[in-house]
């Protein structure tokens, strides 16, 4: 494996595999070099190299809310009590426990962290919220934002 710290210099074909896999991501190696113009076995190459490399973190499927009942898209802003690297880390270390939670991020603000839950409703949220959230170490104070419209959701990065 590829030392992280050291970027890889991408080329035209190494960005043209990146695009066609965040597009879709079930893409075979036949049909990727195909795409991207190169040989199967320069493809799978390139493609295994990207992988290595970290440039490419993984491949998941998109798994539609609506089908497993978790139509309800929250995003929650989290004040910590204290804003020391320890409470921090107390803070992400429960937070990743939690299998409802989309996303946690560190955010420079009036918030110190921003979360991403999925829920099946109001309900189901406030259950969350009274019983788990704001039972996390160093929580002072929460607001919640109820989703209205999904304008744009994880669209893939342009490079």
């Amino acid at each position: 494996m590829e030392d992280p710290s050291t970027p890889i210099e991408l080329d035209r074909t190494d960005r043209a595999i990146l695009r066609a896999l965040q597009r879709d991501g079930r893409l075979g190696n036949a049909e990727l070099a195909e795409r991207v113009n190169t040989s199967p076995a320069t493809c799978h190459r390139r493609t295994r190299r990207l992988m290595e490399a970290g440039l490419i973190e993984g491949v998941h499927a998109r798994i539609a809310p609506r089908a497993v009942d978790r139509v309800t898209l929250v995003i929650v802003g989290v004040v910590l009590d204290r804003s020391t690297p320890e409470s921090f880390a107390e803070f992400e270390e429960a937070a990743a426990q939690l299998p409802f939670l989309l996303d946690c991020h560190l955010v420079a603000g009036e918030f110190d962290y921003f979360l991403k839950i999925r829920v099946r409703d109001v309900a189901d949220f406030k259950r969350l919220h009274g019983t788990r959230l704001i039972a996390l170490p160093g929580v002072r104070q929460t607001r919640t934002f109820f989703v209205m419209k999904e304008v744009i959701d994880s669209a893939p990065l342009d490079f």
